[in-house]
């Protein structure tokens, strides 16, 4: 079988060594690691589809990755898994500026989109601190979110058509951008969000949107969440330019400044916003006016590319901070904005009820409820404190993945906000794209 995919995508791209296999054998937090027989690096769609076909013939398993940046172990080979790596499929065509869309390769990076998409006038609405190297199949298969959801939606509301390889190795194709196409069921939506486990996206056309490049940033210090989440309201309700609202906490900038050597923010606070509004023409007044109502404490504002980005890395720097000490317990869940407050407090109970040397480590989005929550001093096979977590998120009302996915980290806890009848039609929906089980069957469905 290695001899024939050597004959598909040339020996270079089958890569064998362990000493080399071992960077796709590990997901980026270090929490969750395997081996696999052989990555291999298909150069085009029609590539994909012949190696597809052949682990199909032999009952080969697959784990699709791209850019590896996922927390919860969704493209990682446990079990003995070929990686097919798609990061050489990084093209971008078609860009269209009329309608505003673009095709991306599934190895494309966010970023690449993002620049190719100014270039034409437009931007990419998706966006995440990982952007240099998270890929846009990898966003499709976790249905990633990032920081711009509040303004223009997670990749599913960008996504308007995919190319990809079902189970058997056949390709489908749908990449016209259409806005109107009511022809049976949407398989880019179903796709996305699915991680690899119902066929292998090649490709998408991407919607963009208008290009806002008058931006301020204000970061701004408050006592405690519930006025954050108070705060995040009101500058929603007052703010037709928002674009992004994020939330930290003291001690998380406490150990991004100690462990990436930053200085510390203007201010000190208990609990920071960092606010962005964007625009075609300067929308700083407009900000200053909603945060002046506010009554905040403190405030520091940005317009300056640089400054902007200083601000920014505060809250961006969180996940490689806590990674510098150990991996991490990466737990990205929603909760309802009304529970936000009392589960900040409840999760740090939970979490020393069965850990009590742990910490808590917690930052997100505001605006859409989303937290991660983040635990170190840990084993990584120890899954009370993620069972602990995940089941307080249910109790609140929450959902125990908001953006990486489910990966193995939480297959078993699905159920926490899956009914038995919704499980049931996933399987019957995976049964009927992949009756083998070959595409990355570890993870998503217990």
């Amino acid at each position: 079988m290695i001899d024939e995919l050597r004959s598909i995508v040339g020996a270079a791209h089958v890569m064998t060594d362990p000493a080399v296999t071992a960077a796709y054998s590990i997901d980026w937090t270090g929490r969750f690691r395997g081996s696999t027989p052989a990555v291999v690096r298909p150069g085009s769609a029609e590539e994909v589809a012949a190696v597809v076909a052949v682990c199909a013939r032999a009952g080969q398993p697959i784990v699709p990755q791209g850019g590896n940046t996922g927390l919860v172990g969704g493209s990682v080979p446990l079990h003995g898994e070929i990686v097919l790596s798609l990061q050489r499929l990084d093209r971008i065509t078609d860009v269209d500026e009329a309608s505003g869309q673009l095709t991306a390769g599934a190895g494309a990076t966010i970023a690449a989109v993002r620049d190719t998409a100014r270039r034409a006038g437009w931007d990419y609405g998706v966006d995440w601190a990982a952007r240099d190297s998270a890929t846009v199949g990898g966003s499709i298969a976790t249905n990633a979110g990032g920081v711009r959801v509040l303004r223009h939606g997670d990749t599913r509301a960008r996504l308007l058509g995919v190319e990809a390889v079902l189970a058997d190795g056949s390709v489908v194709s749908h990449l016209a951008g259409l806005l109107k196409d009511n022809t049976g069921y949407h398989l880019p939506s179903l796709l996305c969000g699915s991680e690899g486990t119902l066929a292998v996206v090649t490709a998408a056309r991407l919607a963009l949107v208008p290009r806002n490049d008058e931006r301020v940033v204000a970061l701004v210090g408050l006592d405690d969440v519930d006025a954050a989440v108070r705060a995040c309201g009101r500058l929603r309700r007052d703010l037709a330019s928002l674009e992004a609202v994020e939330l930290f906490l003291a001690d998380g900038v406490d150990l991004v400044c100690a462990q990436l050597g930053l200085p510390p923010p203007p201010f000190a606070a208990a609990v920071y916003l960092l606010v962005e509004c964007a625009g075609r023409t300067d929308p700083s007044a407009e900000l200053a006016g909603a945060v002046d109502a506010l009554g905040a404490g403190a405030v520091a504002v940005a317009v300056e590319p640089a400054r902007r980005a200083a601000l920014w890395r505060y809250r961006e720097a969180h996940t490689e901070a806590i990674n510098a000490i150990g991996p991490p317990h990466k737990l990205d869940v929603t909760v309802p904005a009304h529970a936000m407050a009392r589960f900040v407090a409840d999760v740090r109970i939970a979490v020393s009820a069965v850990a009590p040397s742990a910490r808590v480590w917690i930052f997100g989005h505001a605006a859409d409820g989303n937290l991660h929550v983040n635990v170190t001093g840990v084993e990584p096979g120890d899954e009370a404190v993620d069972g602990a977590v995940l089941e307080l998120v249910a109790a609140s009302g929450g959902s125990i993945s908001a953006e990486h996915g489910i990966g193995v980290a939480k297959r078993k806890w699905l159920h926490l906000n899956r009914s038995p009848a919704e499980l049931a039609a996933m399987r019957a929906i995976k049964r009927a794209l992949d009756p083998a089980g070959i595409l990355n069957p570890n993870v998503l469905l217990p």
